[in-house]
């Protein structure tokens, strides 16, 4: 698949993005300026930009509960996401969501998930929505290798290819589950097989490579708009921190970890990008540096933001039918 300059330099800018939120909410979080727990993508930027990269706002998409990255990719505002992280009022969520549970359904977003294994049914519903509505849009459900065991994932499967549902499935297969491996957790070598127990397409991928993960979406999400029903992609990838922060790492070695980032996936991207002439090292650096400042200025606006006010407590809570 070819990849325009202008297309190959927006995946490579949202990969940043993500990488440079993620190291600085590490920070932050060590620091004691987030309350609640985070869970870091950093690592996965390949999978969710790969992914993105195809959608529009019309698409929806469901996280899991680290979901950083899949907000960023699908066009999320950091300054709103960085806000959120720190319970401010300016938040995406008004600072009631925190990490776990960003959303933005303006963009698509139907909102990072708490719950293992919740987002399946939600992203079959949206699917559902869109072709009863005829928008043409499709959603995208992100799960990770434990979710893969979970009944509401298997159901949710079930439902969309019977349906013929426009929805992909997307596992991002990092090895652990929270901090069980997969090869001790999953009944089969590659989670992409079990799709052929749903009659739809699988396929396992390197979600450490952006091209890899953005050619498989492509096809999966036009057959999706064509009326061709669901498919499950699996994107085997790494988490660069802990399941959360402040995880001991027990499950793993040093060793592992240093081999998998010897093919960061941004690094990797890069190169690609200067050997095939679409970007010098120049661009790239500014980029970086956008990026950078990007982040420092979402900083900056969630410090400078308020609380919510305790009136505010019950909003938001209850569905009102009034009208």
């Amino acid at each position: 698949m070819e990849l325009s300059r202008s297309t190959a330099l927006d995946m490579y800018e949202r990969m940043v993005l993500i990488r440079t939120f993620e190291d600085r909410a590490a920070k932050l979080f060590a620091q004691g300026e987030l309350p609640g727990f985070v869970h870091l993508y950093a690592g996965e930027e390949a999978v969710a930009v790969g992914v993105c990269t195809h959608l529009d706002d019309r698409d929806a998409i469901t996280s899991t509960h680290r979901g950083h990255g899949h907000c960023i990719a699908k066009g999320v505002d950091v300054k709103s996401m960085m806000a959120e992280l720190y319970g401010r009022a300016t938040g995406a969520c008004r600072g009631k969501g925190g990490s776990m549970h960003i959303a933005d359904v303006d963009k698509g977003m139907l909102g990072a998930n708490g719950i293992v294994g919740g987002g399946p049914p939600l992203a079959a519903g949206a699917a559902l929505a869109a072709k009863l509505l005829g928008t043409g849009g499709v959603a995208v459900c992100f799960f990770g290798d434990g979710a893969a065991e979970q009944g509401t994932t298997h159901e949710a499967m079930n439902l969309a290819a019977i349906w013929e549902l426009p929805i992909v499935f997307v596992c991002e297969n990092n090895g652990f589950a929270e901090s069980t491996p997969v090869e001790y957790h999953a009944s089969v070598a590659d989670i992409a097989e079990r799709a052929n127990a749903y009659g739809m397409p699988g396929v396992t991928i390197d979600g450490l490579d952006v091209v890899a993960v953005h050619e498989a979406v492509d096809e999966a999400v036009r057959r999706a708009r064509d009326g061709e029903g669901p498919s499950l992609i699996e994107a085997q990838t790494w988490r660069y921190y802990g399941h959360f922060e402040g995880d001991p790492l027990t499950y793993r070695t040093k060793e592992q970890d240093a081999e998998v980032r010897k093919r960061d996936p941004i690094t990797q991207f890069a190169s690609k990008l200067e050997a095939i002439g679409i970007a010098e090292r120049a661009d790239l650096d500014a980029i970086d540096a956008r990026c950078e400042q990007a982040i420092e200025e979402a900083v900056a606006f969630a410090k400078e933001s308020p609380y919510p006010e305790a009136e505010a407590l019950l909003e938001d809570v209850y569905v009102s039918y009034e009208g």
